[in-house]
Order: structure tokens, then sequence, then C-alpha cells
């Protein structure tokens, strides 16, 4: 029986331009698809969408909540994957590189939207954290990066309206912070770069975002590599205000859903390193950006 939730589910937002809390939902019962629809629209709505409650969740758990927002796909980096789950990864503080080098590196961590280097990246990036630091840090920023568009002075606007970008795994101007392991993997693979728009539109509100993962964005076209990051860097500079960004700082038990079409998001690095920091990822598949 589903389970339909019409006078306990209750969406409650966060900040004015993003961000909302769900709670009176549990997603191990199965839901009507109403419930599902009001769920994925506030998602796509509020850009940053966190469930509460959902305590203890298996990764075979987490995986059957996550099926309510759509297609999984796979991370494509398939070393840190929980065990006979093959559609849940694992975000851990504790694991290493080839090298013994931290497998996160700290340096490339930028603001970024998922995959962008896939035909069909991501639309929901989906966190759940098993194991928090004593003082809850490690948080992940979510910016609402159609907000950052509207925001944008006409100048930049009219200059980045059709850029586009090719993408790849690792851009080569970054391949000084990049994992060594992930590097080799590229390098072996020698796939073609991915073309896609620097400013996307969400194909369920029609609204534009910026749209990039820098760390992936090999150039924009006509641009160098290196006047590619500077470019990319300037732009964020100019468009991420404290007024479109919420940082949630997590609790046992949270969902966290990120709109990639709309947002861009970014982990902190707030918290004690010596401390475990472990989280599940479940991408769900998108529409090819356009």
């Amino acid at each position: 029986m589903s389970a339909v939730l019409k006078d306990t589910l209750k969406i409650t937002r966060i900040k004015e331009h993003i961000g909302a809390e769900v709670t009176g939902v549990d997603l191990r019962r199965p839901l009507d698809a109403a419930t599902k629809k009001r769920l994925n629209d506030a998602a796509a709505e509020h850009v940053a969408l966190v469930i509460r409650d959902q305590f203890d969740f298996t990764p075979a758990e987490y995986q059957t909540a996550a099926e309510n927002f759509g297609e999984l796909m796979e991370d494509q980096n398939r070393r840190y994957i929980a065990d006979g789950v093959p559609l849940v990864s694992i975000l851990d503080n504790r694991f290493t590189d080839s090298k013994g080098g931290p497998a996160k590196v700290v340096k490339n961590g930028t603001w970024h939207t998922d995959h962008t280097n896939q035909e069909r990246p991501p639309k929901f990036t989906m966190l759940y954290p098993v194991a928090l630091p004593d003082n809850g840090g490690g948080y992940t920023e979510v910016c609402n990066m159609r907000a950052a568009y509207e925001a944008l002075p006409k100048e930049w606007k009219d200059r980045i309206r059709d850029m586009k970008t090719e993408n790849c795994l690792i851009s080569s101007a970054r391949y000084g912070v990049s994992n060594p392991d992930i590097l080799k993997e590229q390098l072996e693979a020698k796939k073609p770069f991915t073309l896609q728009p620097l400013v996307r539109t969400h194909p369920e509100t029609g609204t534009k975002a910026i749209w990039f993962h820098k760390s992936k964005t090999e150039r924009i076209i006509g641009m160098e590599p290196v006047e590619t990051q500077g470019f990319l860097d300037e732009l964020l500079a100019v468009a991420i205000k404290p007024e479109f960004a919420y940082a949630h700082h997590y609790k046992l038990g949270d969902m966290l859903i990120i709109d990639n079409r709309g947002g861009m998001h970014k982990a902190g690095q707030n918290f004690d390193m010596s401390q475990h920091r472990r989280l599940y990822r479940i991408l769900v598949r998108g529409d090819r950006p356009f």
C-alpha cells in the first residue's frame, strides 16, 4: 500500500532564494505518485532539498529511497562503491589514492555541477551521511545558479549566453591538483570531449542557469585551457553571492538532494580531518543539456 502523507508531509523554505526542508515523510515506505511529484518538484524549485529523519539506511535502502526521484545512474568513479550496491558510491575522508594521498584533493574542491563530461549528466546528486565528525563539520554548500544568472550584469549575460565548453574527466590545466589515479584513467582512455552549454536551460522550468564543472572544463570554445580556468574563476567571483548560497551542515538522518540543472555545489573542509566523515552518494540520470 502506498503511503499517502497529505496530513504530515511539510516542506519549509530555508532561504529566500535556495533551500527547503522536508519533514513528515518516511522513504522506507512506498510513496504515492502525488507525493513523489511533490518532492521532485520541490527539489527543482528550491535547488537544495533536505529530507530529515531518514535514519540508519543501509546502502540498499538508500538506493530504494532514491528511486523515488528517477532513474539512477552509475558514478563514473568506480573506485569507491558500496559492497553489492553499485549505484551507491562512497565519499570518505579516509580514502587514499595509490600514492597514499587523500583520494579527494582539497585544492580541487571548487564550485561545480556533477559529471559534465557525460552526454546526460545527473539531474540530482543525493547525499546521505553515515559518519560525521564530532562537531558536525564538513558541510556541503549549494548555490542557486539560476538566481545567480538572473542577477548578472547585462554585459556578462550577453558575453556568456552562447558560450560552449569542452568537457573531459580532468582539465589539462588542473593536472597538478588532481587525483593521480583518475588522471591516469583519463590519459589512457583518450575519450573525446563532450560539448556542453555554459548557460543551460532547465528542462522543467525553462529557466537558465550558469552551468559548468571547472575541473572538467578543458576549455571554452575560442579560449585556451589556462585562459578558460581564469575566466571561470572570474565568472564565479561575479556570480556567487551569499544570498544565493546555502551551506548544509549535516545531521545523521539527513538526505540532501541537489538539482544539478540549476545549482552548483562544493564540499566544505571545516572539520578535523582526523575524524571520520563518510557520505553515501547517488546520482539520478538527467537529460542532454541545452
